[in-house]
């Protein structure tokens, strides 16, 4: 049986120290339900307890305690020399598991715990819809002769998006546009058609970690390509794409998640003009295109630059994460062979939420501005809360987006993300979105709560340093600036 890593273990425990109780106890009972539910298979080897117990944060009598509480209850095998196994008999088979995410930001969503007053900082989306949302669903009018399945998209809607498309240079037919149930099927539509188990697919790093998720699924190999503060090392990339011949390619180039860094144009047409020539489809992620703080010009979408660049786009963080509309814009044949692979899966994304969303279309502009401007002002105030409550972090303006990319002064991610959860605030490690397996010590923090929000949620952090900070001194410090 293949040893689960210590950074997947860490991760599928999600919110264990959040609840009342000893620790060992808690973590005990998150474990006993990995076990259960069939996530941790029979003969899995667990990390030792020393190693474990440096990943969470918590002295090593705790991780000890909990196996043997484990070890009692016959869930566990420990023995000197073998360390510490699931125990068998107890677990369905293997083959009858399938793969399931691991990423933190998934589980805390999925973690049932949601009302236990954890401030989520890990999952970036806006807090609630707007009330344009709500004004556009009341002035629908359903078709009253449509059967309601349109696998590629409601025409109106493919319309809608291929105006927009013309409006920013890049011409485009509603044949080229595909309509899905946000960008996070989008993008697993390509990886479904475009990857087979062993494809290498290149990607940034670090790099929206639901991408990840997607690409280990189909058991794809990352080929990652170093991030920087004008975005993706194009020179690397190129070098990548010839050494490993990768069979897709997958990058943010505008206010990419999570740095924020901006792919200037000549880079951008030097990379689409590269993977053309080793015909290499490019999959360009323009989620976050449109959410510019106004310090940084418009610039043409990768797609200008080629025929073959396929882009994903979506409502989700303009509007409202929970109006699943998301698109793919490409050339016409391959949208034709992603619209029979998505009607196999649910036959077309909901009706009348795309009616909705050719309504908000229709008036984009004054709602993407006032949703730019509230975003500006949730980065500052953010930015101004861990100046003045941690001054050691390093933390850089974003030009746009939703997050802050914060680098700790020492000391791990995982493990700190570890101690803010026991202090009320979940946050989302850097090594967590890194196929290089760097970024070990930074993390990604959204400023789309509320201003008050915002600030607990630094205080919260703050309290969290102080007990982390192992460094003599700074603990005092960071002390102090709970109270400032």
């Amino acid at each position: 049986m293949e040893p689960i890593t210590l950074d997947d273990l860490v991760a599928r425990l999600g919110r264990w120290s959040a609840g009342r109780g000893p620790l060992y106890l808690l973590l005990a009972a998150r474990i006993r339900q990995l076990v259960d539910e069939g996530v941790l298979p029979a003969g899995t080897p667990l990390p030792p307890d020393r190693r474990l117990a440096a990943a969470l944060a918590v002295g090593r009598t705790t991780v000890v305690s909990a196996y043997e509480t484990l070890r009692q209850e016959g869930r566990l095998m420990r023995r000197q020399g073998s360390g510490t196994r699931v125990a068998p008999a107890v677990l369905a088979p293997a083959e009858q598991r399938v793969t399931e995410t691991s990423n933190p930001m998934f589980l805390h969503l999925l973690d049932p715990s949601g009302q236990d007053g954890v401030i989520l900082m890990s999952c970036a989306a806006p807090a609630g819809p707007p009330p344009d949302l709500a004004e556009a669903y009341g002035r629908l009018v359903l078709p009253g002769d449509d059967l309601g399945y349109h696998p590629a998209g409601l025409p109106a809607l493919r319309g809608a998006v291929a105006r927009r498309y013309e409006r920013r240079g890049v011409p485009t037919s509603a044949a080229q546009v595909l309509v899905t149930s946000g960008a996070q099927q989008a993008i697993a539509l390509l990886t479904r058609l475009l990857l087979a188990p062993g494809d290498g697919v290149l990607v940034e790093a670090p790099t929206y970690p639901g991408a990840l998720d997607l690409f280990r699924e189909a058991a794809a190999v990352p080929c990652p390509v170093r991030v920087g503060p004008d975005g993706i090392d194009v020179p690397e990339a190129i070098r990548v794409m010839e050494r490993h011949r990768p069979r897709l390619a997958y990058v943010i180039p505008r206010f990419q998640n999570p740095t924020g860094s901006v792919l200037p144009p000549l880079a951008g047409r030097r990379l689409v003009e590269a993977a053309e020539g080793y015909g290499l489809p490019l999959v360009e992620d323009e989620v976050l295109a449109d959410l510019g703080f106004g310090d940084v010009p418009e610039q043409l979408p990768l797609s200008s630059y080629g025929s073959e660049v396929i882009a994903v786009g979506s409502l989700s963080k303009a509007v409202w994460a929970g109006l699943r509309i998301g698109w793919v814009r490409g050339p016409a044949p391959l949208v034709a062979r992603l619209a029979r692979l998505k009607a196999i899966h649910d036959l077309g994304s909901d009706v009348p939420a795309q009616l909705a969303a050719v309504r908000l279309l229709e008036g984009f502009g004054p709602l993407l501005r006032r949703h730019v401007r509230e975003l500006r002002a949730g980065h500052d105030r953010l930015r101004a809360e861990l100046a003045r409550r941690l001054p050691s972090w390093s933390c850089p303006p974003a030009e746009g987006g939703q997050t802050l990319w914060v680098r700790l002064p020492y000391g791990d991610g995982v493990a700190f993300a570890q101690v803010a959860l026991r202090h009320g605030v979940a946050v989302l490690p850097g090594s967590t979105m890194d196929a290089l397996g760097g970024s070990t010590r930074m993390l990604r923090l959204h400023f789309l709560l509320p201003p008050d929000v915002l600030s607990e949620a630094v205080r919260r952090l703050a309290e969290a340093w102080a007990e982390y900070a192992p460094v003599p001194g700074a603990r005092t410090a960071a002390l102090n600036a709970i109270t400032v």
